[in-house]
């Protein structure tokens, strides 16, 4: 049995390790250089740092990529000894289903905790370094981070949006002033503009010109009636804030999914900032996340004797419907997470126990087949 278990073993690790590599570099590089591309081409962005960002990155799909391939892995294996007779020569010689399946089961056992350790602490722990290599990028060049058709909300209580870009300048510009409830209080529009480090705030300052300007009144800016227009000039100024005020509000974004395990759960036990079911449903996503592997184990042995099919193709499609409905019922509990009355704790543990179900009910009727 040694030799079984080691055939099955290494056969379920490997592909499992390969598909991992394939799925992880896919969705990686493709998002990276996305996003890269125009820095690398217009901010001469060294390829240091864009290999330092894609390590900074990585640990964020492995929480999808690992239970992928390792249900991609578990249909091709165990389809394959289906579709060669290997599996009826092993009944004949006294060897079940059950016990093939116990090198799978600690497999993914294994790869549960590794994906708990990444939910838990490498992914928040990556996703606060990029936010600080975000935001120090934004303190040095925040040019970069002026993109044609975007919003930009990384200043303190500035709405920036952009229409055009053409080297340094800027064109079409909308500023929204906001105030501590980040309500609109004031507007406005410029033709074009430059940017211009300010050595007295430490800080970036905006030129504008050919700009005017529209302001609500402060007791009521919800009141679009009270909207005053305002004086048009040639050319003005905007302050951006000194850099530590941009590096402060980077903190302020920082999403619950950058918070370690006893970081969420002190935030929690606090009150969660009003957001406690919010914080709640992602103290349980990590934990449901990790068991995904279990889940598929359970649900891709029968499926790939069942389908009996040995083609890689076939393999990977039946596991990418499989993955697909798992992580579709993910989403749609983050969907309501907000939302106590759809019950989003029990959503959010709901495909483990679907395909807990499943992989026990095809089990079942596997064995009673044999």
């Amino acid at each position: 049995m040694k030799i079984i278990d080691r055939h099955i073993g290494v056969g379920v690790f490997v592909t499992t390790l390969l598909g991992v590599a394939v799925l992880s570099l896919a969705l990686v590089l493709g998002n990276v250089f996305r996003e890269l591309l125009d820095l690398m081409i217009n901010k001469n962005l060294p390829m240091s740092a864009v290999f330092a960002f894609i390590l900074i990155v990585l640990p964020f799909p492995l929480t999808f990529t690992i239970p992928w391939a390792f249900l991609a892995s578990t249909l091709l294996i165990f389809g394959r000894l289906s579709a060669d007779h290997e599996l009826v020569a092993l009944q004949a010689c006294g060897v079940s289903v059950l016990r093939l399946c116990v090198p799978v089961f600690l497999l993914s056992v294994a790869l549960s905790g590794l994906c708990l350790w990444i939910n838990v602490e490498a992914a928040p722990r990556a996703e606060q370094k990029m936010l600080t290599a975000l935001r120090d990028f934004a303190t040095r060049s925040p040019m970069a981070v002026f993109r044609p058709g975007e919003v930009v909300d990384q200043f303190p209580r500035r709405r920036i949006y952009v229409g055009g870009k053409e080297g340094d300048w800027l064109t079409n510009i909308i500023i929204f002033e906001t105030n501590g409830a980040d309500f609109p209080t004031r507007m406005i529009f410029a033709e074009e503009a430059t940017l211009s480090r300010d050595t007295s705030i430490a800080g970036w300052r905006l030129h504008l010109y050919s700009a005017r300007f529209e302001e609500r009144d402060p007791a009521d800016p919800a009141n679009i009636e009270k909207i005053r227009p305002g004086v048009s000039f040639r050319e003005g100024t905007s302050l951006l804030g000194p850099d530590k005020m941009v590096g402060e509000t980077y903190r302020r974004q920082q999403a619950l999914s950058a918070q370690t395990l006893p970081e969420l759960s002190k935030f929690i036990a606090e009150g969660a900032g009003g957001d406690l079911s919010k914080a709640t449903v992602e103290y349980h996503r990590r934990f449901s996340l990790a068991f995904a592997c279990v889940a598929f184990a359970l649900v891709g042995v029968p499926m790939g004797i069942t389908v009996h099919r040995k083609e890689t193709s076939i393999g990977f499609g039946i596991s990418l419907v499989a993955a697909f409905a798992y992580f579709l019922l993910i989403l749609l509990a983050q969907t309501f997470q907000s939302n106590p009355q759809a019950h989003p704790l029990f959503l959010i543990w709901l495909p483990n126990i679907l395909f807990g179900l499943l992989g026990v009910i095809l089990f079942f009727r596997l064995s009673r087949r044999g």
